[in-house]
């Protein structure tokens, strides 16, 4: 059976979504560490602990997620629900990694890409090549859709490829062209999308000034699902590491209605 040793996919992986260059809200890269050797990682969104049992259940000896552990702010207690995904993970000596805005913002396995890549948009391109972007660390992508379509037409597309209902502001029969977008929660950044110009901005979640911000600036607005909008990274990722690597990669989506 072929596998990589933990050292080597956790370098790899440091390396190829520049995960030095973010100051994030948690530590990327190799978060707990476990065997020596990976035979078998299971990827997902969140290092929930059904994620982990599900790990355990599959036999695997890694587990590479978007959502890890250790957040800056939150209570460092080991107790409770956060003590037993942690003794969970030790007991069956699983590595995890996470990457967090690494992995928003790498140019072909990251969720923005791939999520612009689901919905038909195609990202705008400097003069090297690669894509646009604004906002804080580049993290919000700019596309253009092949050809114009009604805002009420852009939200089956998503209900069609996210299978989740998003939430829309705006008039729904306005013509969508240029196109913003960040996954998860980052609806804060609707200012960068406006700042540019977009038609729309997409994200994963919406607060309640959003709504406020997109009617008095004359944005259109969609909130498609954190979980949904962050699908697609992981498993991208996941994908090219049993391609570069013949180790054996399972994606496993919990599903999560947030």
């Amino acid at each position: 059976m072929t596998q990589v040793s933990t050292a080597d996919l956790a370098n790899w992986l440091d390396t190829t979504l520049d995960a030095a260059r973010f100051k994030d809200y948690c530590p990327n890269g190799l978060q707990v560490e476990g065997k020596p050797v990976i035979r078998k990682l299971v990827t997902g969104v969140t290092a929930s602990l059904a994620l982990v049992d599900a790990a355990i259940a599959r036999q695997a000896d890694a587990i590479l997620v978007h959502h890890g552990w250790f957040w800056k702010n939150e209570n460092p207690c080991i107790r409770g629900a956060r003590k037993t995904r942690i003794e969970r993970v030790l007991q069956h000596q699983l590595n995890l990694l996470g990457y967090h805005l690494p992995l928003d913002a790498h140019p072909e396995f990251g969720n923005n890409a791939q999520l612009g890549r689901r919905l038909g948009i195609e990202p705008l391109r400097d003069e090297q090549g690669r894509p646009r972007t604004c906002g804080p660390d580049g993290l919000v992508w700019l596309g253009e859709m092949a050809e114009p379509a009604t805002l009420e037409t852009f939200r089956l597309t998503v209900c069609s490829n996210l299978q989740r209902e998003p939430l829309v502001v705006g008039d729904l029969q306005r013509n969508i062209r240029r196109i913003a977008w960040c996954t998860g929660g980052a609806q804060g950044f609707i200012d960068a999308a406006i700042e540019a110009g977009a038609d729309l901005y997409i994200t994963g979640e919406a607060s309640e000034q959003t709504f406020h911000s997109a009617q008095e600036n004359g944005i259109a607005f969609m909130a498609a699902g954190h979980h949904a909008t962050e699908r697609y990274g992981a498993k991208a990722l996941g994908e090219e590491i049993a391609r570069r690597f013949g180790i054996e990669v399972e994606f496993v989506d919990l599903d999560n209605p947030v």
